[in-house]
């Protein structure tokens, strides 16, 4: 952890007067939930083992013909325990172990539905390029970890999404990045790969797996049915809307993504996908910096380096109104809990008629055009303006080109000011 790190951005709202706070945290995060009492049984294991413990509750609206459907859900951050050059099986052992530990106080907590970071089990060394040692944490969905997380899940009746790095046996050993669902009788629901793979900046994790095969399911579970938009997948706001039009009331977002990319994004767009489609959202980052035995190179004319930077964290959850919990910390592991009633999706909705106002026909028609090579953008271009012949432009198959800057218009003639100035 960096000395340099702040720990949250709460912690410096929190630095303003008293009487500003209230009205900043109103203005910034809509209408914050309220902070519950965490009982002694979790905030002793977070006492105990070093980890920070935030519980909130979400208002909703109390119904006369349907009971509240109350749920709480939970998230873990951590960093890596073990250094990257560790024995493979002693990282995997002591990172299993460490977030086991949360997972009880999770349990304390009365946690229905909890989610993990992305790729929990292992260091995020898909910036690397190396396939030697990293592929050897990658196991097929019913494998240890999950193993582990279904006998947690039994023990505490409590849904679990565990992200982690996927060797589909049956098919050639091919890699994916993948969200496990256990269900809360430790049974297998299902699973979901990561749909979009970055090739930004150190992340070069098309090296190791191919974008998903499996759509985007809902899965509907005691608890609620829940989607998973496994990291880079929170950019693209299609991903996000597939799954509230598959009936999603709680997204997941299982991240691993650094301040010097995406930390002004992060509080954003979780929270705009929990706008758009009136469901709860949970953004899930891992915390550290994570240091590997070689040297890497992007190809962006930076220097080696052996990091991604800083994993900050900041965990937190979105209502479906766009309230927000305050994040977790940026440079400590942590559980964020989150009380909330899965009604709240539905009344919203009833408020804000996103649902009923948008052009699902329209913009499908729009989109399998997008989709065709041989597609012309809906562009009406001024006739005012000379732009390049339309021979040349088909030819060429360019859209129109602005010859030379348009013309600044003329004043207008006098006997037209003479006009303008009866009028």
């Amino acid at each position: 952890m960096s000395k340099t790190e702040i720990d949250s951005l709460e912690a410096l709202l929190r630095k303003l007067p008293e009487e500003d706070q209230a009205e900043a945290f109103r203005i910034l995060y809509g209408n914050m939930p309220e902070a519950i009492q965490i009982p002694p049984a979790a905030a002793d294991l977070g006492a105990q083992h070093g980890f920070e413990i935030q519980a909130h509750r979400f208002q909703s609206t109390p119904e006369q013909r349907r009971t509240p459907r109350q749920v709480r859900v939970g998230a873990i951050q951590t960093q890596i325990v073990e250094p990257t050059d560790a024995p493979v099986e002693k990282q995997f052992q002591a990172i299993c172990d460490r977030t086991e530990k949360i997972v009880h106080a999770a349990g304390a907590m009365g946690v229905n539905v909890l989610g993990l970071q992305e790729a929990w089990t292992m260091p995020f060394a898909f910036c690397t390029r190396e396939k030697h040692p990293w592929l050897e944490f990658a196991e097929p969905v019913d494998g240890p970890s999950t193993q582990l997380l279904a006998q947690l899940a039994r023990q505490y009746n409590m849904v679990i999404v565990s992200s982690i790095l996927e060797r589909d046996e049956v098919h050639g050993g091919t890699i994916h990045n993948t969200a496990v669902v256990i269900g809360n009788r430790g049974n297998i629901i299902g699973k979901h790969r990561k749909h979009h793979i970055p090739r930004v900046g150190d992340f070069n994790e098309s090296t190791y797996y191919m974008e998903g095969d499996t759509g985007h399911p809902v899965f509907a579970t005691q608890f609620g049915r829940i989607g998973v938009n496994i990291c880079y997948g929170r950019h693209h706001p299609l991903n996000w809307l597939m799954f509230g039009l598959n009936g999603a009331e709680i997204v997941f977002n299982p991240s691993a993504t650094v301040g010097a990319l995406s930390e002004p994004l992060w509080p954003i767009e979780a929270r705009c996908a929990a706008i758009a489609n009136n469901y709860f959202t949970i953004g899930i980052n891992r915390i550290g910096t994570e240091t590997f035995p070689n040297e890497f190179t992007s190809g962006d004319g930076k220097k080696a380096h052996r990091d991604f930077g800083h994993f900050y964290g900041s965990t937190y959850v979105t209502a479906p109104d766009g309230g927000r919990t305050p994040g977790l910390s940026r440079t400590r592991d942590g559980l964020m809990v989150a009380e909330i009633d899965l009604n709240h999706c539905q009344q919203v909705r009833d408020k804000w008629g996103f649902q009923m106002t948008q052009r699902l026909q329209e913009y499908a028609e729009a989109l399998q055009e997008a989709a065709s090579p041989n597609f012309q953008p809906q562009v009406i271009y001024d006739e005012g303006v000379q732009w390049a012949p339309a021979p040349v432009r088909q030819l060429r198959g360019e859209a129109p080109r602005l010859l030379s800057a348009p013309a600044v218009p003329s004043a207008l003639p006098a006997k037209r000011v003479e006009e303008e100035t009866e009028r």
